[in-house]
């Protein structure tokens, strides 16, 4: 399949966005597929691409308000914007001028390759340009509900990751190639403009360490002195790969129980295919029989449903100095609360921790998300479910 013909669920959301904003921040990892569905949008729409990496639109660009003035009922698609960080302190009068013309929505789709404090090193001072006037949307790499239904497509996931040019590879040595890669020089010049001071190979040594520790819970002091860098250093590099989009920090479980609860986040490199390609897990062969198969699983179970929660709901775990553990407690803006184990295999079992997180959580709903397509009951009202099928189920709960 073409990378542009592959339907993205965050395509709705953007054209809500569009519909309510004059401006769309489109953020997502290098090479996620912003470009690809963005140009699709703006071909529908009739409007205008312009690519800030190639120097030849930066200079159409020297005076913004000059140039993009003609184009006020055409939708601007801007790529790479932190390239030229200076453009997005001329939005703000483009969309007020355009406001007071009548053209009050849907007017830039801004894409660019971390998080939106981060675009161009000024996010306080973007986001006071912008209030009130802006938009974010994250894409994410490919979820379940993105790809073809069945057993092979969803193994290939796993294995090769929700990035679309490694995951429609025509076999695994490609995949793992463009992974490898992707690891070595796009990872690479993104940081080098985003943080010029952080040497990489540091930086990817620290990469390295958490996909052998995937899912485990922070401890910046260890990591630093595997490093042999202060402790400020590691955090500092950690918050470079969570603005990067690429390490989630899946925070604790916190309300006043009476419970010794753990305070450190779990860290997870959120693309399966990036963390398998660094551990140099190649296909399914070498990830089925691999120590960090366990986790994988779990920190992919917990990107797929994160990715499709309805909006405003918190992701967080839950563990006790005690033992009791739930992998993803999901808290609905209503009320409502899910909690999910991850296990890998066909013939789940759960510990005497998972049930005595159950009786002091207190989930409406709790589920046991394995490897497995069947669903069937668990006992106790606890459920054993596909991970597309609870997927899926979990994007209709908005």
């Amino acid at each position: 399949m073409n990378r542009r013909l592959i339907p993205r669920r965050a395509r709705a959301t953007i054209e809500e966005a569009l519909r309510r904003q004059p401006a769309v921040v489109l953020v997502g990892p290098r090479q996620v597929g912003k470009t690809s569905l963005a140009v699709r949008i703006a071909e529908e729409r009739n409007g205008l691409y312009l690519d800030l990496e190639e120097p030849t639109d930066r200079q159409k660009l020297r005076d913004a308000k000059l140039f993009l003035e003609p184009f006020e009922e055409r939708l601007v698609v801007l790529d790479e914007v932190h390239r030229a960080p200076e453009i997005l302190q001329s939005l703000r009068g483009l969309v007020d001028s355009g406001r007071r013309r009548g053209a009050r929505v849907g007017r830039f789709l801004l894409l660019g390759s971390a998080s939106f404090d981060l675009l161009h090193q000024t996010g306080e001072r973007t986001r006071e340009s912008l209030a009130g006037r802006v938009a974010e949307v994250e894409l994410e790499p490919l979820n379940l509900l993105e790809i073809a239904p069945d057993p092979a497509a969803a193994r290939d996931l796993w294995v090769r990751g929700g990035f679309p040019d490694p995951f429609l590879a025509a076999n695994d040595r490609d995949s793992y190639r463009l992974r490898s890669d992707f690891l070595r020089t796009v990872v690479a010049r993104d940081v080098g403009w985003f943080a010029p001071r952080l040497p990489v190979e540091t930086l990817s040594r620290l990469w390295t360490m958490l996909a052998h520790s995937q899912g485990g819970l922070l401890n910046s002091s260890r990591l630093a002195a595997s490093l042999g860098i202060a402790t400020r250093t590691t955090n500092r590099y950690l918050d470079l790969l969570a603005d990067l989009l690429f390490l989630r920090r899946l925070p604790p479980f916190h309300a006043n129980l009476g419970k010794r609860l753990v305070k450190s986040p779990r860290l997870y490199l959120r693309d399966s295919g990036l963390c398998h390609a660094l551990l140099g897990i190649e296909d399914w062969n070498d990830l089925a029989g691999h120590p960090v198969a366990g986790a994988s699983w779990e920190g992919f179970v917990i990107e797929n449903l994160v990715s499709v929660a309805p909006e405003r709901t918190a992701a967080t775990f839950f563990r006790t100095a005690a033992g009791a553990e739930m992998d993803l407690v999901l808290d609905f803006p209503d009320g409502r609360r899910w909690a999910v184990e991850a296990k890998r295999g066909l013939a789940p079992t759960v510990s005497r921790g998972f049930h005595e997180a159950r009786a002091t959580l207190r989930p409406d709903r709790t589920f046991i998300a394995y490897s497995g397509d069947d669903r069937y009951p668990f006992g106790d009202g606890v459920e054993v479910i596909g991970l597309r099928e609870l997927t899926a189920e979990l994007a209709a709960a908005g």
